[in-house]
């Protein structure tokens, strides 16, 4: 084997931490007291973390700290780098991040600290992996959607660290793109506070109310992954980091999985591909850990599929008792060696690698009854069990006639061994000025003052000019003076009325509403009507970018020529950047979040055009956040959920053909989806749409001049309906049930 590949396990305590590895893990990912998105999980202390950092270390393991959520301004201003600064020191090995931003802070404030750019940024292809290289990440943890084609394509084309799961609970959702525990209880995904809605019973209904399929209430539980025949395929398509999930689940499952994963993954390395097979036994020892509804192998060799989710009620099955699988604790080896002569002190010498030490004791005295012997020494030397160490090799060298006390051979055994661990864990420690990072906040606020006094538009000089004259004139008692109006669109008989409107400035067309064979010509003749009504055209490349969908637009992109591009992924914006599409064309949508000032400036040194608001602040939170240059959703169906499953598929069939069905909650409460037969994905939405349109001149004052409609499921009437209320200041004429979203309660 030409790489050593590392067995990642998960730890939700110190507990759990220090027995994944003694079972055997290489390195363990756990989060601390903030910003990790298991924030239910035991977690540890800053004691705890510090205490693992070296224990880890003692043990030749690394320690990966998740600060994977997304940071609001205050918490990224004033919390992240007191967070951080001990880990840093003590010699932290790596931070798993989200937010673009935290790793721009990271890597600004703490030098040689490696970044993995966590699964929660959504990676499903060359172009954003090497995107996120670039920006610092040394690992990409990869999307669970991922193929071991798509898999094997990343490592070729794109140098950086690989690590994927192998083991555990599935998301229904793209992780990172789920705002269903979000919206409907206030709980984010995205603040490690997930709900898991998608783990209740739903009915599927048809456009009509007719119910498809029957018997299966849970089309949203996916089986629990368990990838262990896979590790040799794995392997040999470029992952190096093999992870399982679980900082939720017990010290004994963790430990017991590790165990079996561990015996898999040496035997590979140890044997090669041939003849490896994993036996019945230490199958079914996995299933008795725990699984829900027995196991999937994931998307790894397959689109998606029904046999992938639990349909019935997705308890967590665990068949035995797994006590017996605990394994005794590891100690590391040292070589030792006493000296006990007459007329002089004792001397323990001690090595432990490449480290060595002499410790002295007191003056062994002349014996007036019973010497010392060399036994009872050994025997009171090899009492390490509350260090890490242990004898493998101990020589005593024992005058005759002479006599110590068992207090001061205990001293000086302790004495030795606890400076050993002190010298051993001195090469990991680092040390951080926080002048340095005064001074960089200082020239931050300087900069930021002055990037204030230049409001960042879409890159295009004049368009707010020649949006007002456009609108001059017209009856428009809410699209006024300050603000200028876009609107998205999902289907074709909503662009006659946004066409029509004269106050829409830019138009948003989605990547879902053409086929592919008919997007560069409908495309084309949209953007030739839109100019003879003066309105700018904008594409919206797909939710979910793979590496299908990357080959197609690279294909197709010199004939589409809308006047920019509106991306939501970091493969979807890396593969513009590759095409030579100029950054000032580019706008990010709300789901590559900028939820700080430092996140929003780490996309915007990239010289895009703007960004929109993320969805889950509050009022209070982003009259905080700078918005020059921001567009905000005002109104909207939101998404909740993508996913690579297909409810259409998984209930009845798949015939390639987009259509809406209903997701019917307890409540009966009902949820549109939409299925992305070009790309192949489904898009769950929220049952009542946004509507902010009451409060424009409360948003203006927060200094947005950007604002969009979003049309999704609307039919046409109601597009027509929308944007007139757009235009006199709200829906509350309307018959519409609609929600502020986050506006006035935040997420948690």
């Amino acid at each position: 084997m030409t790489e050593k590949l590392e067995l990642l396990a998960p730890a939700g305590t110190l507990q759990t931490l220090k027995a994944v590895i003694h079972a055997g893990a290489d390195a363990v990912y756990f989060g601390g007291s903030r910003f990790g998105a298991r924030a239910y999980a035991g977690n540890l202390s800053q004691e705890e973390v510090l205490e693992a950092i070296d224990f880890t270390h003692i043990h030749n393991r690394k320690t990966m700290l998740t600060v994977n959520t997304l940071l609001k301004e205050r918490e990224i201003e004033e919390e992240l780098y007191e967070y951080l600064l001990p880990y840093y020191e003590r010699g932290l090995d790596a931070v798993i991040v989200q937010d673009f931003g935290v790793m721009r802070f990271i890597r600004r404030n703490f030098k040689g600290l490696p970044v993995h750019a966590s699964t929660q940024m959504t990676v499903t292809g060359a172009a954003g992996a090497e995107f996120l290289a670039q920006a610092g990440a040394e690992r990409i943890v990869l999307a669970r959607e991922l193929s071991l084609s798509e898999i094997r394509d990343i490592h070729r084309k794109v140098p950086v660290e690989l690590e994927s799961f192998v083991h555990g609970a599935l998301c229904y959702c793209y992780s990172g793109q789920c705002l269903l525990s979000s919206m409907l209880g206030g709980r984010s995904g995205n603040r490690g506070r997930c709900a898991q809605p998608c783990r209740l019973p739903y009915t599927v209904l048809e456009q009509g109310g007719k119910q498809n399929g029957k018997g299966h209430t849970y089309p949203l539980s996916p089986k629990d992954l368990c990838a262990i025949d896979l590790l040799p395929e794995l392997a040999e398509s470029g992952i190096v980091s093999f992870k399982i999930e679980g900082r939720m689940k017990q010290t004994e499952y963790a430990q017991g999985v590790v165990s079996i994963y561990r015996t898999y993954l040496d035997r590979y390395q140890n044997y090669g591909k041939e003849g490896y097979a994993v036996s019945d036994e230490d199958r079914k020892m996995l299933l008795h850990f725990g699984n829900r509804s027995g196991f999937t192998t994931g998307y790894y060799k397959q689109q998606n599929g029904p046999d992938m989710i639990t349909f019935g009620k997705p308890n967590h099955k665990k068949e035995q008792d797994s006590a017996e699988t605990v394994q005794a604790e590891r100690r590391q080896m040292i070589r030792g060696r006493l000296c006990v002569r007459r007329d002089m002190p004792m001397d323990l010498t001690v090595k432990f690698r490449d480290v060595k030490l002499t410790v002295t004791g007191e003056m062994a005295e002349a014996a007036q009854n019973h010497p010392v012997t060399e036994e009872v020494l050994r025997q009171k030397l090899m009492k390490t069990k509350n260090t890490p160490f242990e004898f493998e090799h101990l020589s005593i060298v024992l005058d005759e006639g002479l006599f110590v006390s068992v207090k001061s051979v205990n001293e000086l055994r302790r004495k030795a061994l606890d400076r050993l661990e002190e010298l051993y864990l001195r090469r990991y420690e680092r040390t951080a000025s926080e002048c340095q990072y005064l001074n960089q906040e200082a020239d931050m606020c300087i900069r930021g003052a002055e990037y204030a006094r230049t409001p960042v538009t879409d890159g295009r000089k004049g368009e707010e000019c020649r949006y007002q004259a456009q609108t001059a004139g017209v009856d428009n008692k809410n699209a006024g003076s300050g603000l200028l109006f876009t609107a998205s669109v999902e289907q074709e008989e909503q662009i006659s009325p946004v066409l029509s409107a004269p106050f829409i400035s830019v138009i948003y067309i989605d990547s879902t509403m053409f086929t592919r064979d008919d997007t560069p010509a409908k495309l084309e003749a949209l953007i030739k009507e839109a100019k003879q009504v003066r309105k700018r055209v904008f594409y919206i490349l797909p939710a979910v970018f793979r590496n299908d969908t990357a080959e197609w637009y690279a294909s197709v992109l010199q004939k589409l020529r809308p006047d920019g591009f509106l991306v939501n992924n970091y493969d979807a914006l890396g593969f513009l950047f590759k095409q030579g599409i100029a950054p000032e064309r580019i706008r990010i949508d709300y789901n590559l979040y900028t939820w700080s000032t430092e996140s929003r400036r780490a996309f915007l040194e990239l010289g895009i055009a703007g960004d929109t608001i993320p969805l889950e602040l509050n009022r209070a939170e982003i009259r905080r956040r700078e918005n020059q240059g921001s567009e905000m959703m005002i109104y909207g169906y939101l998404p909740l959920m993508t996913s690579a499953q297909c409810i259409k598929k998984n209930r009845s069939h798949c015939d390639k053909t987009p259509c809406t069905c209903f997701l019917q909650d307890r409540y009966n409460i009902c949820f549109p989806v939409k299925n992305n037969c070009n790309e192949c994905y489904n898009v769950i939405y929220n049952s009542r749409p946004l509507s902010l349109l009451s409060l424009t001149k409360e948003l203006e004052s927060f200094g947005i001049r950007r604002v969009r409609l979003s049309f999704t499921i609307e039919s046409k009437t109601q597009t027509e309906e929308i944007l007139h209320a757009a235009r006199t200041g709200g829906l509350d004429k309307t018959a519409l049930e609609y929600t502020y979203g986050h506006y006035k309660r935040g997420a948690e």
